[in-house]
């Protein structure tokens, strides 16, 4: 994307945070979009996400999104680096000042490279894994929005982050940002209101993105506006073999038919368990049966968790 926001920050430079002095030595530039640059930094040997902004007010959303996550992390007591690390101002050498934030740096590859690397077996893990990340926002009032797979990192073992919150919007409110394929008013299946049926929809389609990438980028583009339909993406569905045994879960996210997250991350392993073997008939490997379970442990304790706290 071309943005107009000019700061540049070279190899070795050193950011200096206005109020709390803390600094960061500039690694290399990890992206760009139109509200800001993100760097890779280093601080105390470890490896940060330093994102700039072009404006105080557009960055304080995500930093909002960011605080009520480490928020929520805390109050579960979660091992590991919280979310958000830190939020200051820097000067350039213009005299202009811009707020920045700093949050975990996720090193991993993009869910399609991943996939094509591991094989598609890990296709219903990482799919467990990308929907409790969205649980985790969700529970806390929020959106993602702009779900696609470049904002989808998977590292070792098909662990899942989520990267760039530019899109998260508060529950009710009107989604931020989107991209069209992914979105449901796009496909003329509901609102563009920020809820947790709008990023269920968006994972559906991510789902068949994955899968019947082509044939979903020719399906957008020959229908009229008027003319989209989730029963299209439906036929996509039932026609890729990988996809069949997930129709029903896929159908019923594209429908917004789950009362929350939890009951989607429920559904989702028990298709995981019911299916047993894959398309080509041979068994699930003993490392796949393992994580399911792992899978199924890190959830039933997370409802342990809500049951006894109320949140």
């Amino acid at each position: 994307m071309t943005t107009s926001f000019k700061l540049v920050l070279e190899r070795g430079a050193v950011v200096t945070g206005k109020w709390k002095q803390r600094r960061y030595r500039v690694d290399r530039l990890l992206g760009e979009g139109a509200n800001g640059k993100v760097f890779l930094v280093s601080r105390d040997r470890s490896w940060y996400a330093l994102k700039v902004g072009s404006s105080a007010v557009d960055l304080q959303s995500e930093v909002n999104v960011l605080q009520s996550l480490a928020g929520q992390q805390l109050r579960r007591r979660d091992a590991g680096e919280p979310f958000l690390i830190d939020v200051d101002d820097l000067q350039a050498r213009d005299g202009r000042e811009y707020p920045f934030y700093v949050m975990k740096y996720v090193k991993g590859v993009k869910l399609s490279d991943y996939l094509r690397a591991e094989r598609r077996e890990w296709f219903p893990v990482v799919g467990c894994n990308l929907l409790k990340r969205l649980w985790e926002l969700h529970r806390a009032g929020w959106a993602f929005g702009d779900l696609k797979m470049e904002n989808v990192l998977v590292a070792d073992y098909g662990r899942v982050e989520l990267v760039d919150y530019g899109g998260v919007t508060e529950f009710g409110k009107g989604v931020r940002q989107f991209t069209e394929i992914y979105d449901r008013g796009f496909w003329n299946a509901g609102s563009r209101s920020a809820d947790a049926a709008y990023d269920l929809f968006s994972f559906a389609v991510l789902c068949v993105q994955l899968h019947e990438g082509r044939r979903l980028q020719q399906l957008s583009a020959a229908q009229l506006p008027q003319t989209r339909s989730p029963e299209e993406l439906l036929k996509l569905v039932q026609a890729n073999p990988t996809l069949k045994p997930f129709s029903g879960w896929i159908s019923r996210a594209i429908a917004g038919g789950f009362r929350d997250t939890g009951e989607a991350v429920s559904a989702w392993q028990a298709v995981m368990h019911r299916i047993g073997t894959y398309h080509n008939s041979q068994p699930a490997p003993r490392w796949m049966k393992g994580l399911f379970v792992a899978c199924a442990l890190a959830l039933g304790a997370t409802v342990y968790w809500i049951a006894r706290t109320g949140l």
